[in-house]
């Protein structure tokens, strides 16, 4: 009985040790995970990735008027949204900021790679990309809209089943492009590489409509005043998740530290924030004038 004892006791205390050295390496999503040399974590210098090309989210325009940030290694600078997201993270933080223009496809590999610390770029926060990378609670609420021309075949639409038979097609990669499929006989061209193809393809009537969420829309419709927002008022629209419309910060996999230090400035701001901060990037947005 005494051995039977000391035998209970030492597994017992094998199992506790177990426990404490599976804690002191972070456990969870942090396990695994080494921030290497130019991380901000060593760095104070937070590497934003954007496209630089999603306005009102994120544009490139040639100087630093209303705080434009640069990009790196080019003569040019980036605002939108996500600028100003960015720039109160760091901030706040403590933290200097770069912005990398990278395009959209290839974000989340240079995520992955170290390249950046995080990505801030109207990401949707999906089952399929939290496979792969982190993300921080929502920094915007998204609803998904399609565009179409004023005065075209579409333009008294007011809900899905309207939009029957359509011509149109969305940015690669993107919720936009899968949930087109709901639209009856829809004929679904390739998907756009930029949200500005997309808007050309629809302002020249390559496509009938396009589907984006409602910022990208309300930018829109400033630069392209015969545009039309189809926001299917009434709950008449596509089926979407909450997190198709939830639009959060990508970190990379494991890195809780900085996913947890972003969260923290986030939980600072309210919805009516973040509604009044893209009415403010749309003003200053170009062709807005």
């Amino acid at each position: 009985m005494k051995n039977t004892k000391k035998v209970l006791a030492v597994l017992l205390v094998l199992v506790m040790a177990i426990v404490a050295l599976t804690g002191c390496g972070g456990g969870g999503k942090d396990a695994g995970f080494t921030p290497d040399a130019n991380s901000v974590l060593n760095t104070n210098v937070l590497r934003v990735g954007m496209e630089c090309g999603y306005a009102p989210y994120n544009w490139t325009q040639a100087d630093d008027s209303n705080g434009a940030v640069p990009i790196k290694d080019t003569k040019d600078f980036a605002y939108g949204y996500d600028v100003m997201m960015a720039k109160l993270i760091a901030e706040e933080l403590g933290y200097e900021l770069e912005i990398q223009r990278i395009d959209w496809d290839s974000l989340p590999v240079a995520l992955q790679s170290g390249k950046l610390d995080c990505v801030i770029a109207g990401q949707s926060i999906t089952a399929e990309r939290l496979q792969t990378v982190d993300f921080s609670e929502p920094y915007y609420y998204a609803d998904v809209v399609c565009l179409v021309k004023a005065d075209g075949a579409y333009g008294a639409a007011q809900n899905v089943a309207d939009l029957a038979g359509a011509t149109c097609t969305s940015q690669i990669n993107t919720i936009w492009y899968d949930v087109l499929d709901q639209i009856a006989d829809v004929d679904k061209l390739p998907p756009m590489e930029t949200v500005p193809n997309m808007l050309v393809a629809l302002d020249t009537g390559k496509v009938e409509l396009v589907c984006t969420d409602m910022p990208t829309a309300m930018a829109a419709v400033v630069a392209y005043p015969d545009m039309k927002i189809v926001d299917f008022a009434g709950g008449t629209g596509f089926e979407v998740s909450d997190e198709e419309v939830n639009i959060g910060i990508s970190i990379q996999k494991g890195n809780a530290e900085l996913v947890e230090k972003i969260n923290s400035v986030l939980a600072n701001l309210t919805e009516e924030d973040y509604v009044e901060m893209m009415k403010q990037a749309i003003a200053v947005q170009p062709l807005s004038a």
